[in-house]
Parts: structure tokens; C-alpha cells; sequence
């Protein structure tokens, strides 16, 4: 039960309260006071019948304006609020006393140490924290504030000293202790970059393979041109945050970007949309490309785009001109277009799906985008940038990766690429159990061609071992499931004898 007082500031007004809840045999848990006027009161929970006799006998005490029961103290809201902050910070926080001794400690802590709460509490910060002597430090006799480094077992960290002093009456300063936070060189880097004035987007694109460097350096080189520019690769590459990068390196930086989606724009609307619409003389819409002067407009899955818009932006592209729907006033166009496809160009114009004439336009600069299978050694850099950075989003602790889930990111075929990893991350984050580790489990990824993978340039063999390979996988992962012949032939209609055979050629058993 908690109570809130209004009240005067008067020298004795506390005992007489406290006497009014002792007649009722009222043992006090905990009091509050204000400089607001306000009392708070916490004591055991009481019937309803003397918490109303209770009240007006409060209200009765010389000072005392109105009293009304709260649901929480002051300074309940203030531990409270301080433990939600610790617990969500992603740095390691430790509180110790002025002996060096552990008196409160964050999650992430807990993680960095491998501890529980119970084990480090009223131990000494060094037992785990080794290269700066805390003790030491909080003997001076003026303590101040600190940044070195330090290690835990073989991992190195940057850890920030901040003395706590609390006033007495003298107006002199008390030292209580200090609080000490620890930061992984990857995260003070993170932190450092974000505070310098990026002048191009690269910076943003994680390239630890070889093949994603390479990619880099053409793409930096293609940016300073003003020239289209064509960016293919499967879906979920990273596409958009290429062309993005190009254009924040280009010379069109300050200018607009405009990416446009041509798989979503309806074929009536797309040249309305793409180009503007003029109706009885005045402007009713302005299209995309009059609204990104100067800038840059980067038309997202181009082989998507209708054949009369392909006939208008390839006029575009020729003299730099275009003009309205309803108009006939020719416009003059001030941007750069960069296009991607995730589709073979070349492929649709022999069909006649897309403009020849339009695909020699828009490839004048290309690079391509690997898929993620390309660049496994970038699997695991770029699940861990995604894990901090959506555990700092949600406020949760950082996880580490168990060795088990890193195996499996590693030999997942992805096949929706950085996109598919980024949003299994975000799942697997936003649905955090309190658990240290990502688990494989928690990433809930569908299975994918298992036992066969992708039949691309790098397949060797004929049809039918293709076929063999791919109904032998089907077997073994649906054996388990249908452990009989007949099961499993009902399941795939066919005999069982035929199911049997094929279990015995394929040296499948219920074992595997």
C-alpha cells in the first residue's frame, strides 16, 4: 500500500502521520519526501475498511491538504527506471564501492563475463577485469575520471571510469564509488564513424570477401561518373544500397534520390507516375523525373517496365528531353538514372520482352552484385553487424552467435540473400527469450534445397544425376517423418515396392 500526502513543509508533520498509523498497528516499510509538497507513504496492504477510516484521519493532521493512495514511490520509479536503463544498455556496466568490489552489474556484463548475478556481486571488479587496478585508482586522494584499457581473458575492451561523489552537509564532496563501462573496439569505431561527416555511402556497405571488394572499388569509380549506370544481381544483393551509395558519392550528392519500384507501378499508371500528367494546360502531377533535379533516380527491377514507358525513357536517355502525358512541350531532364534487374537483359531482349535499343542505353557503366553464397566469408561480419544493430534498436543485450548457429549460417544456401539474413536477425532479435546465445532454432530458417543446393555454373554432370541427386534429398528428408514404405508411397503416390527400391538404392535407412 502506498500513500501520497499534499502537504505543508512543517517541522514535526511526519510523526504526526506516523502516529496516526500506528494506532491502527501500522508498520511503516518506507517514506519518501518531496520538495513539491508531497509525502509518500509505504507500508503492508490493509483492508478496505481501515483504509477508510485511515484516510480522513490523515487529512485531520494539522498541514496536511489531501492524501490519496499511489501505485508506486518516487523512488521506486527511479530504481526502476535506472535498472531498465542498465539492463537495455549494450555496453558492459559495472557499479563498484570505493574497495573495488561489484555492487551493481548490467546484463550485458553478465554476458561479457560469463557470470551469473550472484556469483560477482560484492567481488572484486579485478577478479575479471585485468590491465587498470580499481582499488587503487578509488584510493587517491583525488579520484577522476579515466579511459584505458583493459582485458577480459583474451578479449580487449575500452573502459570508462567515472567517480560517483555525493554531497554532505558541509557542501563537501563524499567519494561512493564509480561506475565503469566497456566498450568492444568494434562498437568505439562504430560510434567514432558515426560522428564523422560521411561523404559517400560505402561506408555502409560490409565487404570482407574478396569478390564484395572488388565490387567496391568498381562501384567508387562508376559514382563519379555521370552516366547510367546498370546494377544487377539476384534479389536481396543489396541492389538499392549500391545505387544509394553511388549517388551519395557522385557530384549529385545534395540533390534528390528517388528510388521507383517498376514491378509495382501499374502499366496504366507507370508513364503518369514516371513523367507527370498535364491536363487543360495546367501541371496536375509532376513525375518522378522532374521531381528529382539534379539528383538521381534509380528505377528498381527495370526489366518490370511497361513497353510504352520503355519508349519514353529511352528518348530521355538519347537527348535528355521528355514530356508530359497531355502535353506536347518537351521538358529537359536533369538527372542521372541508375536501373538494376535481378533478370538476364539480354535474355529478354532476344525474346523481345525489353527494348534492345534501350538495354544498350542504360548499360553503358554495370558491375554486378555476388549473391551471398558468393561471399560466405561475409556471412558471419554481416550477422553480427545485424545483431547489434538491432539489439541496440530494441534495447536488448548483445548476444553472442553459439558455434553450432554459425555453422549453419555458413552452410545455409540463402537464397534470399543479405535481405533474407537481415530479417531472420531482426526475428530472431525482436523475439529475444533472455537467452546469451543466438541458437539456430531462434533464426527459424525454412528449409532450402538440402542435399542439392543450387544448380548453377558450378554444377558438374548430366540431367539424371541432377534428377537422382535432387529425389535422393527428398527421400532423406522425408523418411523420417513417414518411416515405412507404405507411408512414405502413400505420401508420394507411387508403390511401395518402388519406394523400396529406391530406399535401397540410395543406402537410406532409418537411421540417417
Amino acid at each position: 500500500m502506498r500513500l501520497e500526502v499534499c502537504c505543508l513543509d512543517r517541522v514535526g508533520l511526519a510523526k504526526d502521520i506516523l502516529m496516526v498509523l500506528e494506532g491502527y498497528g501500522i508498520n511503516l516499510i518506507a517514506i519518501d519526501a518531496s520538495n513539491q509538497g508531497f509525502l509518500y507513504l509505504q507500508f503492508a496492504e490493509v483492508n478496505f475498511d481501515t483504509l477508510s477510516e485511515l484516510l480522513p484521519l490523515i487529512r485531520k493532521v494539522e498541514g496536511v491538504h489531501d492524501v490519496r493512495t499511489v501505485s508506486f514511490m518516487p523512488s521506486e520509479q527511479e530504481h526502476y527506471a535506472l535498472k531498465t536503463l542498465l539492463k537495455t544498455l549494450p555496453d558492459s556496466v559495472f557499479s563498484i564501492d570505493v574497495k573495488g568490489r561489484v555492487r551493481i552489474v548490467n546484463e550485458s556484463a553478465l554476458m561479457t563475463v560469463g557470470m551469473s548475478e550472484h556469483e560477482i556481486l560484492d567481488e572484486p571488479l579485478n577478479h575479471w577485469v585485468q590491465g587498470f587496478n580499481f582499488s587503487r585508482w578509488l584510493s587517491e586522494t583525488l579520484v577522476l575520471a579515466q579511459a584505458t584499457r583493459v582485458n577480459i581473458g583474451q578479449n580487449e575492451y575500452l573502459a570508462e571510469m567515472l567517480p560517483i561523489y555525493l554531497p554532505d552537509e558541509s557542501d563537501k564532496s563524499i567519494l561512493a564509488g564509480a561506475v565503469v563501462s566497456l566498450k568492444s573496439p568494434a562498437r568505439v569505431g562504430k560510434q567514432f564513424n558515426a560522428l564523422q561527416s560521411q561523404t559517400t555511402g560505402f561506408e555502409s556497405v560490409l565487404a570482407t570477401s574478396d569478390k564484395m571488394k572488388e565490387v567496391l572499388v568498381q562501384a567508387r569509380r562508376m559514382a563519379q561518373l555521370d552516366a547510367p549506370l546498370l546494377i544487377t544481381g539476384e534479389t536481396g544483393t543489396g541492389k538499392e544500397l549500391m545505387a544509394r551509395a553511388c549517388h551519395d558519392a557522385s557530384m549529385r550528392r545534395e540533390h534528390p534520390f528517388i528510388a521507383i519500384n517498376c514491378a509495382a507501378l501499374p502499366d496504366s499508371a507507370a508513364e503518369e507516375e514516371l513523367f507527370g500528367f498535364v491536363s487543360n494546360g495546367e501541371i496536375v502531377k509532376r513525375g518522378f523525373f522532374e521531381e528529382g533535379k539534379g539528383g538521381t533516380v534509380f528505377l528498381d527491377e527495370i526489366a518490370e517496365m511497361s513497353k510504352s514507358a520503355q519508349v519514353k525513357l529511352l528518348r530521355l536517355l538519347q537527348d535528355g528531353t521528355f514530356r508530359r502525358l497531355g502535353e506536347d512541350r518537351e521538358v529537359r531532364a536533369d538527372v542521372r538514372i541508375i536501373c538494376s534487374t535481378q533478370k538476364n537483359l539480354a535474355e529478354l531482349c532476344q525474346t523481345g520482352e525489353f527494348r534492345e535499343d534501350l538495354y544498350y542505353r542504360i548499360h553503358v557503366l554495370s558491375f554486378h552484385m555476388p549473391s551471398l553464397r558468393e561471399r560466405k566469408v561475409d556471412v558471419i561480419p554481416l550477422t553480427e553487424m545485424f545483431l547489434e544493430h538491432y539489439s541496440q534498436q530494441l534495447s536488448i543485450p548483445i548476444r553472442r552467435i553459439s558455434a553450432q548457429c554459425r555453422e549453419h549460417l555458413l552452410n545455409y544456401a540463402w537464397p534470399g540473400n543479405v535481405r533474407q539474413l537481415k530479417n531472420a536477425i531482426f526475428r530472431a532479435v525482436s523475439m529475444w527469450d533472455g537467452s546469451a546465445e543466438l541458437s539456430v532454432e531462434q533464426l527459424k530458417l525454412p528449409s532450402y534445397a538440402e542435399g542439392f543446393g543450387y544448380f548453377d555454373h558450378q554444377f558438374e554432370g548430366s540431367l539424371d544425376q541432377a534428377m537422382k541427386q535432387f529425389e535422393s534429398s527428398l527421400l532423406r528428408r522425408l523418411y523420417p517423418a513417414y518411416p515405412s514404405t507404405r507411408q512414405l508411397a502413400k505420401k508420394l503416390g507411387v508403390s511401395h515396392t518402388a519406394i523400396a527400391n529406391k530406399l535401397r538404392e540410395y543406402k537410406i535407412s532409418k537411421q540417417k
